[in-house]
């Protein structure tokens, strides 16, 4: 099943839930941000030079490929002080052996006891929401003064943390991402972030608003701890629109009125898994019957 066909077997329920949690987020999360803002802003203006950053991975059954790309890319980083946390949504395959076979104290693994029933199992549904529990569960886990997620299946350039840092720190901005380099067919390209005041975010905005920042994709995202009293929303699923969950949560720090700023750098690559052509929601559904299987809830 498409997405276009998918939107169209919204139900009643989807619709409600769905516009509640819009309102409610639309409510209380620049309320929120103002209060974390009030409390915190102050620690970010004393010139520190070598903060601790928490990197975190959500993962589930992808062991290897964790261990061939995402790891040993955080761990090539040029800046040293950070933690890494890879949380497991209740992994069953040898993840666990893997992490804890690196001997490096900076590696945090924690696996999710129980991957129950969520949302209803299609590759798309998959996409949109898979991420949530495990992503939630890292960020309750951090301890850095700066939070940044990748994902088991990407690289980061070496400087990735060290460049995103220092742009963050000159600008004063809140949440910052960058450019990332995209492999789709065998063709390599840089792929440039939308406007947060464009049709891409909104749909009811007719032009993009030059002014408004980029948001950058799920790879490049760096920003400050506080930010992350703004959780990922596992309804993201029953949408309409910005149905994915990195991109419901990033267009929330938006309109929460989040100060940021985007990098004109590379600073991370998208490849296709191993077997696959492409990336993103387009790589879920050309193995649609293969992602809903490996994806299967806890009976």
């Amino acid at each position: 099943m498409g997405m276009e066909e998918s939107l169209k077997r919204r139900t009643l329920t989807d619709k409600l839930i769905s516009n509640l949690d819009s309102f409610w987020f639309a409510l209380k999360e620049p309320i929120v941000l103002r209060f974390m803002r009030f409390l915190h802003d102050h620690e970010y203006q004393n010139g520190e030079t070598d903060p601790l950053i928490s990197v975190y991975i959500p993962t589930y059954n992808r062991g290897k490929i964790l261990m061939e790309r995402a790891v040993p890319s955080v761990l090539a980083q040029t800046y040293k002080n950070f933690e890494l946390i890879i949380v497991g949504d209740h992994c069953t395959d040898d993840t666990e052996k893997l992490v804890l076979e690196i001997k490096d104290p900076r590696i945090r693994f924690y696996n999710i006891p129980k991957r129950g029933y969520r949302y209803p199992p299609t590759a798309e549904n998959h996409w949109f929401a898979g991420p949530v529990v495990a992503a939630n569960k890292a960020l309750k886990l951090a301890q850095g003064k700066w939070i940044a997620r990748v994902d088991d299946d990407d690289t980061w350039t070496p400087d990735h943390l060290e460049l995103l840092l220092r742009f963050a720190q000159k600008g004063n901005y809140e949440y910052v991402t960058g450019l990332v380099e995209r492999e789709s067919y065998g063709k390599r390209v840089v792929w440039d972030a939308k406007r947060a005041d464009s049709p891409y975010f909104n749909p009811g905005t007719k032009k993009v608003n030059e002014n408004s920042p980029k948001l950058g994709a799920t790879q490049t995202w760096f920003y400050r701890a506080y930010l992350r009293c703004l959780k990922y929303n596992i309804n993201c699923w029953r949408k309409s629109w910005n149905r994915v969950n990195d991109i419901d949560l990033q267009y929330r720090i938006y309109k929460a009125g989040a100060r940021i700023g985007f990098l004109e750098k590379v600073v991370a690559y998208l490849i296709p898994r191993p077997g696959e052509q492409t990336v993103g929601a387009e790589a879920y559904l050309n193995s649609e019957q293969e992602k809903v299987n490996h994806f299967k809830f806890d009976s």
